[in-house]
Formats: C-alpha cells, sequence, structure tokens
C-alpha cells in the first residue's frame, strides 16, 4: 500500500485528493497501484479563499458554501485527518500534526505521527505585514473565515455606533494607555476638522483582494442601510479609502486593466490612494511614509502574501524569501524527490519568464491536475513530466455592480480587456468549476440552483 499524504484543504489539495481518492480507491481500476490517501487540514472545513472577501461584506454566508472534510472524504474514498503540520522528518518519512482543540481549550484528538511515501505540500499562504509597527495588532488580515467574519461584525457594529455617536473601545496592544488615548481622540478631532465620514474603513493593498473588498463594502453600506440597522448615507457617511504603495492598483495585471478598475472604484464613491506606503497602523489611523494620515475607524490589510513559517522548518527543505518551498519542474523539492509541492506555498520556476508561477487559485487548479498525472507516472516507475503553467487571464470582481478583467493565451489567442455582465459571468463561473472539480458536474447544476433558491429568499447580506 502506498501511502500519499496531502497537507493542505485549500483549492488546489482539495481538488488533487479528491482525484487521487476516485481514481486509486472509489473507482479503482484493475491493474492500479493500491494507494492509501490522506487529507490533512487543520480546520474540518473547506471554503474557497477568493470568496472570503464576499464573507468579510456579509455578501456570502460562509456555513452555506463551507464543505466538510470528513464528508468529502467519506464520498471520494480518501482518508481526513484534522491537525495542524508542526513536524517532518525526513529520513523516516514521517510528520507530526499538533493536538486539536475545541472552543473550551479542551483536546480533541492528540499529536499525531502519519507515515508517507509521497508527501504533497499544499498548506496556502498568509499574510504578510512586512514588519510596519501595528499592522498586525490593528488591522485585520482575511487569511481564514473566522477574520473574515470578525471584520464582518466589526463593521455593523460600527455602523450602529456612529450612528448613536458611541464610541468603541480601543484595545492597548501597541503603546501605552497615553498613545492609545491620544490616537483615538485624533482620529477624532480629524474626521470633524476634515469633515470626513463618520465611518472610514482603509483598506492597505490594491491587489485583487483589497479591489473586490472596497467594490463590495460599497453594497454592504447600501444594504445594511435598506434594512434599517443604521440611518447613515451609505455614500457620504461611509468612506472607503483604497491604500496602495505602487504607481497603480492591481500591479500584477495589465495597465488598462488597473485603469478600468481605477474608474470604476472611483464612481462607487472608493477613494484610491496610489503611491503611498504605510508606515504604522495605530488605533482609528494609518500613516504612511510621506507624512500623510488616514482615519480609519476598521483597518483591513491586504497587502502582501507570504508562506506559513512552518515550511522553514521542515527537516531542511529550501525556501525562498518569501519562506515558499523551493521546487522544480516536476513540483518536488529541491533536496527531496518523495516530497512535493503546489499552489501559494510552492516557488515554482514559470519558463519563458523571469517570475515564479503566480500565487491564483488557476495556478493551483493547473497544479493539482499535473500532479494527478505525475504521481501516476511516479506509481508505476516512469519518468515525471514537467509542468507548465498557462496563463488564462485574470478576473476581479466589483460586486454586484461589475466585474473587470482580461482573457489571455489559450481563451482567445491573445489578450483582450472584458468588463461588465461578460467578465461578472466569467468570474462566477470560476468558482462553479472549483465545485465541478469537487463534485462533479450534475452535482455542480444542483449546487447551484440550491444557492439561487436561497438567495431568493435571504436577504442581500448578512445582517447579525
Amino acid at each position: 500500500m502506498h501511502r500519499l499524504i496531502v497537507v493542505g484543504g485549500g483549492a488546489g489539495g482539495l481538488e488533487l485528493a479528491t482525484r487521487l481518492g476516485d481514481r486509486y480507491v472509489s473507482g479503482k481500476r484493475r491493474g492500479s497501484p493500491r494507494v492509501q490517501v490522506t487529507l490533512v487540514d487543520r480546520y474540518p472545513t473547506h471554503i474557497w479563499k477568493p470568496l472570503l472577501h464576499e464573507v468579510a461584506a456579509g455578501s456570502m454566508d460562509p456555513f452555506t458554501q463551507e464543505l466538510e472534510y470528513a464528508a468529502q472524504a467519506r464520498w471520494h474514498g480518501f482518508e481526513f485527518q484534522q491537525g495542524e503540520l508542526t513536524g517532518l522528518d525526513r529520513a523516516a518519512r514521517r510528520l507530526t500534526l499538533a493536538s486539536v482543540m475545541d472552543d473550551d481549550g479542551a483536546e480533541l484528538l492528540p499529536s499525531r505521527v502519519l507515515e508517507y511515501d509521497t508527501l504533497v505540500l499544499a498548506i496556502g499562504s498568509t499574510t504578510h505585514f512586512f514588519g510596519v509597527p501595528g499592522a498586525a495588532e490593528y488591522s485585520l488580515a482575511l487569511d481564514t473565515v473566522g477574520q473574515a467574519e470578525r471584520f464582518r461584525k466589526r463593521l455593523i457594529a460600527a455602523c450602529m455606533r456612529a450612528e448613536h455617536q458611541v464610541h468603541e473601545p480601543v484595545e492597548n496592544t501597541l503603546g501605552g494607555e497615553a498613545e492609545v488615548a491620544s490616537s483615538a481622540s485624533a482620529s477624532q478631532a480629524l474626521a470633524l476638522a476634515t469633515a470626513e465620514p463618520r465611518i472610514q474603513v482603509a483598506i492597505v493593498g490594491g491587489g485583487a483582494t483589497g479591489v473586490e473588498l472596497s467594490a463590495e463594502l460599497r453594497n454592504t453600506a447600501q444594504v445594511l442601510s435598506a434594512y434599517g440597522l443604521h440611518k447613515l448615507d451609505p455614500r457620504t457617511d461611509v468612506g472607503i479609502v483604497l491604500i496602495e504603495s505602487g504607481p497603480r492598483i492591481l500591479p500584477a495585471l495589465q495597465e488598462r486593466v488597473s485603469s478600468a478598475t481605477t474608474e470604476l472604484l472611483l464612481k462607487l464613491g472608493v477613494k484610491v490612494m496610489t503611491g503611498e506606503t504605510v508606515a504604522q497602523v495605530a488605533p482609528g489611523l494609518v500613516r504612511t511614509a510621506s507624512g500623510k494620515t488616514v482615519r480609519a475607524d476598521l483597518t483591513v490589510w491586504a497587502a502582501g502574501i507570504k508562506a506559513p513559517a512552518i515550511l522553514s522548518q521542515l527537516d531542511g527543505l529550501p525556501v525562498n524569501r518569501l519562506g515558499q518551498l523551493i521546487v522544480r519542474p516536476t513540483l518536488q523539492t529541491e533536496i527531496d524527490d518523495n516530497i512535493f509541492a503546489l499552489g501559494d506555498c510552492a516557488a515554482c520556476p514559470w519558463p519563458g519568464t523571469e517570475r515564479n508561477v503566480p500565487p491564483r487559485a488557476q495556478a493551483a487548479h493547473q497544479q493539482a491536475s499535473f500532479l494527478l498525472k505525475a504521481l501516476a507516472c511516479r506509481l508505476n516507475d516512469k519518468p515525471l513530466p514537467g509542468f507548465t503553467y498557462r496563463d488564462f487571464g485574470s478576473l476581479v470582481s466589483l460586486g454586484h455592480f461589475s466585474a473587470v478583467g482580461n482573457l489571455m493565451g489559450g481563451v482567445i489567442g491573445g489578450s483582450m480587456l472584458i468588463e461588465g455582465l461578460f467578465a461578472r459571468f466569467m468570474y462566477m463561473s470560476l468558482y462553479r468549476l472549483h465545485i465541478a472539480a469537487l463534485h462533479g458536474y450534475p452535482r455542480m447544476v444542483l449546487d447551484t440552483f440550491a444557492h439561487w433558491l436561497r438567495r431568493s429568499t435571504l436577504p442581500r447580506v448578512k445582517l447579525h
């Protein structure tokens, strides 16, 4: 029995474990190798990470979109082990999982050791604060459902407080009490002096996450007002500021996509600040390196990602400056043929460019499909092929207002800017393709229909 373990239940890891289980366990063909497939993740449920900005804005209820790993394992023939990866012994081919605790701090599962013959690491990425003072303490990241839900609840609370002029107490975790009090007072004074909106959300980072969240929040402000949770004017009383250190937002995409997106955001009343590097995040304030001060009742940090710290502690596996595992074109790590990596945690070369494969969901999907074939070669003692990334373009959602992006390569034979309803349809289809990869097309169609029925009987944003 060949023991194959996939660590990380994100878009790539879960798709790979599902398809491996279907091929070698559930739908085992005569003559196929005997394989035991195990998926490891620290959480019990999966949600497609590109949707977290919608969870944060309240336009998506995560509990209707989450998939339980144990159920997926039962349906597709693999095993699921919950726990966080804490150690690796490459010589013995063993990995260590931390114990799992419940909400009250009691142990649910003990620390365990799992043995493998082939290991695939797909543990994704985490927010990179770049050492900016106060960023980790006073801003919110959107790496998990819990973080997205925390922001959503704080946004609703801030709207209700602003209407009744109730000030939120500020936690003192960065400096002394005097510094916190002075920062809060300065924030209030700044708002009065400049006639700024009564609530202001600062989003640090003009990449896809920051742009998509800023548009979704404009819709959320309107819906919260319509349902009577506050009587603030959703356009003038709720301000949204997008701060980007580079000369334009969406720096990873073509300039024409960036320009089109900027115009759409400005029409939505989003203030876009480019060329401004954040130097400090304090309670109620964001300060830039140029000396500007931006009032911020809520601050979201979406300025960059890095690989989880555990990767640099895995028995000498080489990593780059972002902590990603350095892999060869076969997606095998540089010094161990038994260990593969995919997705955001892998620094995979992109032939024909001086860059690595970008950390996108489409890359993780392509790498999962590649590894399904490559692992079949490995199990049959055949040479492994090399991975080739195909860039099909990028799409950015601006909520129900619009979407914008570019289609590239194999889709149209060149590059084309798209926006509006067609771009919105293409963006929505990306998630549906992910569902199809996990459940098949018939169940994806049923899920789409069920989702439409739920939306017809529920408010457009989560109100509690």
